[in-house]
């Protein structure tokens, strides 16, 4: 497995979302998938206050157990109960206490808070860190400006990191916001890489979806509505062409999936969910193949071409 720095920690190319733990799989289900990621050789686990609201957290401390020192544990607040100083020193008590550690390794703010100023945020963050509660700090859906402003105004914390959804089907990081990261120095953590599911080949143009699948409508009405919006003919057509590419190549989508986003500097991780062992499995062999200048630049004209 190769390994990427995020600030001054050393993370695995792969990391493993936690955002199904506590919604979409049960604690032994969790487990599974988590003893998986760690023999495989992830050590970047990333999870959040909010998912499965608190049990992910719980469920990710509690399988790594005495094998936390070997993980570069991430997690994030500020999604439901905004990043005013006192809600960033509740939220990393509680965190701390759900993982049943010491210290976040890194702690990300998940959205901008419009209510308060960046900079009372980063002094209360600042805290943390000196406290060694938390290792760096990071954000996550922030534009090139905000990052900008953040900068601007942080004193003794900066944030080491930005994630933010990034994909073959999701471009719009390629619109400053990765210029950004790489002028300011921060490593770029793209989530959704495979765009629900869209990416993995399961949705094939003129085939219905696999029933039970997030896409196929079978999960409910959150689902259903990504399923409408997401299975377009437009970005099947794409995904076919993907499809071919990869494929006369000796590689899945998966692969090209994640090897097109570590292809694109500054990205240093790429976090997915996995809901099975052999998830992970597919995920990190599909990191290992390293593509051209010369590859790039042929699925930059596959995706430009029209549907």
């Amino acid at each position: 497995m190769d390994t990427r720095p995020i600030g001054s920690l050393t993370v695995s190319t792969v990391g493993l979302g936690c955002n199904n733990f506590g919604w979409h799989i049960d604690e032994k289900a969790s487990r599974e998938v988590i003893h998986a990621a760690l023999d495989a050789g992830i050590t970047h686990f990333d999870t959040a206050d909010v998912y499965g609201e608190g049990a992910s957290e719980e469920m990710v401390g509690r399988a790594l157990g005495a094998r936390r020192n070997d993980v570069v544990l991430a997690s994030k607040f500020g999604m439901g109960g905004g990043a005013s100083p006192e809600a960033v020193l509740t939220s990393v008590e509680a965190s701390l206490s759900r993982l049943g550690t010491d210290r976040i390794d890194l702690y990300y703010l998940h959205k901008p808070d419009e209510d308060t100023p960046i900079a009372d945020t980063l002094g209360a963050l600042a805290t943390l860190v000196e406290e060694g509660k938390v290792r760096e700090i990071a954000c996550s859906n922030f534009s090139p400006a905000q990052l900008k402003e953040a900068r601007e105004a942080s004193g003794d914390a900066q944030f080491v990191a930005l994630q933010n959804e990034y994909s073959l089907l999701h471009r719009e990081p390629e619109e400053g916001t990765l210029e950004a990261c790489r002028d300011l120095g921060l490593a770029f953590v793209p989530y959704f890489p495979l765009k629900s599911g869209l990416l993995t080949g399961k949705y094939r143009r003129g085939d219905a979806a696999p029933e039970g699948s997030r896409l196929g409508g079978k999960e409910g009405s959150k689902f259903e509505s990504m399923g409408d919006s997401l299975l377009t003919e437009t970005n099947l057509d794409t995904v076919e062409r993907l499809i071919g590419w990869a494929e006369s190549r000796g590689h899945t989508i998966l692969d090209l999936a994640f090897s097109w986003l570590l292809a694109h500097e500054p990205v240093a991780s790429v976090i997915a969910g996995a809901t099975k062992p052999s998830q992970i499995r597919s995920n990190v062999e599909a990191a290992s193949w390293h593509l051209t200048d010369a590859d790039l630049a042929e699925i930059d004209d596959l995706l430009a071409q029209p549907a």
